[in-house]
């Protein structure tokens, strides 16, 4: 099993200057409270002039952005950047987010995939009657032309999960340019993106790494054109009005196994859909919602849940996510009242599993519901934690709404039909599909490039 290095990883700012140790440094711990890394926090006046920076700078052409894209998703995947192999990478990650190891690995290889692939999920978002360029021959007689709504992108990450990071390239490849404040508990991946893509081309002016304070994270935004943001209920309500800015809060997916389907068939599919990964994303699925009695459900997601061990996050075989021990008795506790009024198949001090450390496992909770309209259904945890709940006819699609991925074990096509018509779910997958099944070219929570780009009319002599 790898070790951690005994020397702290500098991660510096990535300015339009290049690399930059701030004076004020933040010691990023990993789950056994050990400093791991040294992350520069840099200034307001420092995100000015590096977005002042960005907007003056020129924009490659199409192609160009395109090619360097690729050459850096092979530097991303396979090169020491910033003195870290990929190996040492995916060490840092785990050991200081808690994400078990195997997810950091097959998260690198995603994401340098969806980085090959960038063009093909940019194209699928424009419109197919739109053009690229207003000087296409087709404007001659009139055409819509997609355009960028702004200049400068910024991004404020989270530290859940690194796949989150393979989708703000896509601004890139469209021409904007990018600032990514990093999460604290997950600056790894951030910083060894922008790294492989100035390794590949991309100026310093282009795409830049601004880790700050939180009381300076908003002069990011403001300095910015438009706005990714991850965050909680709260980064939701607060961005909500903002047109400039795309939160991107709690997922809420869900599964719903109607009475012609046996359960019994699709109990892999559903078990990875809430523990794979870590179970610590937006599209792991919160609540299940069963046609009939959710008790045989319950009791076979919980046999085989409880048999995982609880291991730390570098180990190979490690599930489950890993917390401070502080940490993880805080969402403990939260779940202990969250869950009152339940009943727990998994849960109480089931739900953690102390390493030995300092650190805990978060083990998997299932609870059982007396009613699809129960208010834990919509209880969203970073760790592999689900409610199932009987569902009815009658209930019909209340419950289900507000579904960032729903995935529909069912035979009735009118049922489809109503899932993938209803507003508030965000994605429907039928048949044996886990809820959190992406693949570049299909959108997340729409296509990103809806939120950047625009058409407008060119007509021209």
């Amino acid at each position: 099993m790898a070790r951690p290095r005994p020397d702290a990883v500098r991660l510096d700012a990535l300015g339009a200057l290049g690399p930059y140790r701030a004076r004020n440094r933040l010691a990023v711990t990993d789950v056994a409270g050990r400093e791991y890394a040294e992350l520069s926090l840099v200034p307001p006046l420092f995100v000015d002039r590096t977005l002042k920076a960005l907007r003056r700078a020129a924009v490659p052409g199409h192609d160009e952005r395109i090619g360097m894209i690729g050459r850096a998703a092979g530097l991303f995947a396979t090169a020491e950047l910033n003195g870290l192999t990929p190996d040492e990478y995916a060490l840092g990650v785990s050991r200081v987010g808690g994400t078990p190891i195997s997810v950091v690995r097959s998260t690198m290889a995603a994401i340098a995939a969806r980085l090959r692939e960038v063009q093909h999920a940019v194209e699928q978002a424009r419109p197919t009657g739109a053009v690229h360029r207003w000087d296409d021959p087709l404007t001659r007689a009139g055409r819509a032309v997609w355009v960028r709504r702004g200049s400068v992108f910024a991004v404020h990450a989270a530290g859940n999960h690194p796949g989150q990071h393979s989708l703000w390239p896509e601004a890139l490849a469209l021409g904007y340019r990018v600032a990514v404040r990093p999460s604290r508990r997950e600056p790894f991946t951030p910083h060894r993106l922008v790294t492989a893509l100035r390794a590949a081309g991309f100026g310093n002016d282009q795409v830049a790494l601004l880790p700050t304070d939180h009381g300076t994270a908003d002069a990011l935004l403001r300095g910015a054109d438009l706005g990714l943001v991850y965050g909680g209920e709260d980064v939701v309500r607060r961005y909500a009005g903002d047109p400039s800015v795309l939160p991107q809060g709690p997922g809420r997916s869900k599964i719903l196994i109607t009475g012609d389907v046996d359960w019994r068939a699709h109990l892999d599919v559903i078990v990875d859909s809430v523990s794979g990964h870590g179970g610590t994303g937006c599209v792991n699925t919160t609540a299940v919602f069963v046609e009939g009695d959710p008790g045989p459900l319950c009791a076979a997601l919980a046999e085989r849940l409880a048999a995982v061990p609880s291991l730390p996050p570098e180990d190979p075989a490690a599930v489950f996510p890993v917390q401070p021990l502080a940490t993880a008795k805080a969402l403990q506790a939260h779940l202990l009242h969250r869950a009152t009024g339940t009943r727990a198949w998994l849960g109480g001090e089931q739900v953690l599993g102390e390493v030995g450390d300092g650190s805990a496992a978060l083990r998997a909770a299932v609870h059982q519901l007396d009613s699809p309209e129960a208010p834990q259904s919509a209880v969203e945890l970073p760790f592999p934690c689900v409610w199932v709940a009987p569902w009815t006819r009658e209930a019909g699609l209340g419950p289900l709404r507000d579904s960032l991925v729903l995935t529909a074990l069912t035979h009735d096509d009118a049922l489809v039909a109503a899932l993938v018509q209803e507003p508030t779910i965000g994605n429907v997958y039928v048949g044996d599909q886990p809820t959190h099944r992406m693949r570049s070219g299909l959108p997340h929570d729409g296509y990103l490039a809806e939120f950047l780009m625009r058409c407008k009319s060119v007509i021209r002599d």
